[in-house]
């Protein structure tokens, strides 16, 4: 891949960065503690704390998302087995309507065969068993009511185990939601401290967002480093596409992304369809050293594997950083966090 000088995206600069974001973007009441008595925090003490706030958020994001995938295909299953059961039910049903004239057609005639007896019992688990070892039904009925009980009985254990399943992760997702929730307001006290700042210093806090998001979506070297395949060019091709756009908890395009959101996105682009969540993706595919890695590989961060990006080359990697910060470049060693592994896929 050539050495590159990324074309300017005028629309996409503007970002609100450190404006809403400052807003989200000022430090924890502790940081007022740790200074000194009558001194507030100042601009660069306020934008690491906010770095670290916003870390916390992206992990609790990742694991957020992964609970909310898992409950979306447990409602699917749930709902594929709850028709099953519908079906089966109508054919017993059905069933049931003919023996019941055929049971009155017998009854007419002198008696009721013991088939007939077993789907009108209202217990039916016991007289099978009773009729079996009576000999009053042939084994081939035998069996071919069993097959019908024993589907029933599967269906209904398996709906069952769905409907515990899912409220599982209900209680999962909602414990996520919580804390979610006290990151966020530990948000809301940063808003506060923003608010102790001077006109200039929040000006100077903007500014400086501003000149580090152009740096990383414009001026970025990427080296001559080749694509590990023509679905992996294409996925980062796609990836470059969104350079400028914000980051947003749970986006997924195209209006936003957040990390896993964004190298799923992409790798649609090439066809190739990836799990929601970081920790997920991190699961398939070809495991790289840093030394193996090519253009187009995902690369994952941090011990819990909590983020993702794509290799751009050079040591550089797009990704989707964190809440306040858009699309762009940046290099490995400013992640924030150790890098684990690649993988190609």
């Amino acid at each position: 891949m050539a050495s590159h000088r990324r074309p300017k995206h005028p629309s996409r600069t503007r970002i609100t960065v450190l404006t809403t974001a400052a807003a989200a973007a000022m430090a924890l009441s502790s940081q007022a503690a740790n200074a000194a008595p009558g001194q507030k925090p100042g601009k660069d003490e306020v934008k690491s704390e906010v770095d670290k706030l916003y870390e916390q958020a992206e992990q609790a994001t990742e694991k957020y998302n992964g609970a909310d995938e898992e409950r979306q295909r447990l409602q699917k299953d749930l709902s594929l087995i709850q028709d099953s059961v519908a079906r089966s039910q109508q054919e017993l049903n059905a069933m049931r309507n003919g023996l019941g004239s055929l049971a009155s057609a017998q009854y007419r005639s002198g008696g009721i065969d013991a088939s007939v007896q077993l789907f009108l019992s209202s217990a039916p688990d016991d007289f099978l068993d009773k009729a079996s070892r009576l000999g009053q039904m042939s084994g081939q009925q035998v069996a071919a009511l069993k097959r019908i009980q024993d589907k029933q009985r599967d269906i209904v254990q398996a709906r069952a185990k769905a409907t515990e399943r899912l409220k599982d992760l209900a209680a999962t997702r909602s414990e996520l939601g919580k804390k979610k929730q006290e990151v966020q307001s530990k948000l809301a006290a940063a808003q506060k401290l923003l608010n102790t700042l001077t006109a200039k210093e929040k000006s100077a806090l903007v500014d400086e967002q501003k000149r580090a998001s152009r740096t990383a979506t414009e001026r970025v070297e990427l080296g001559n480093d080749t694509s590990a395949s023509g679905r992996a060019a294409a996925a980062f091709a796609a990836a470059q596409g969104q350079i400028g756009k914000p980051y947003f908890r749970g986006g997924t395009g195209l209006a936003s992304y957040d990390c896993s959101g964004l190298t799923s996105w992409a790798y649609t682009q090439a066809d190739v369809h990836l799990p929601r969540t970081s920790e997920e993706q991190a699961g398939i595919g070809t495991r790289l050293t840093r030394s193996q890695l090519q253009v187009g590989d995902l690369v994952f961060f941090f011990n819990d594997l909590h983020h993702v990006g794509l290799y751009a080359g050079n040591g550089q990697i797009l990704h989707a950083p964190r809440t306040g910060t858009v699309v762009r470049y940046e290099s490995m060693e400013t992640i924030g966090g150790p890098f684990m592994f690649g993988v190609r896929v």
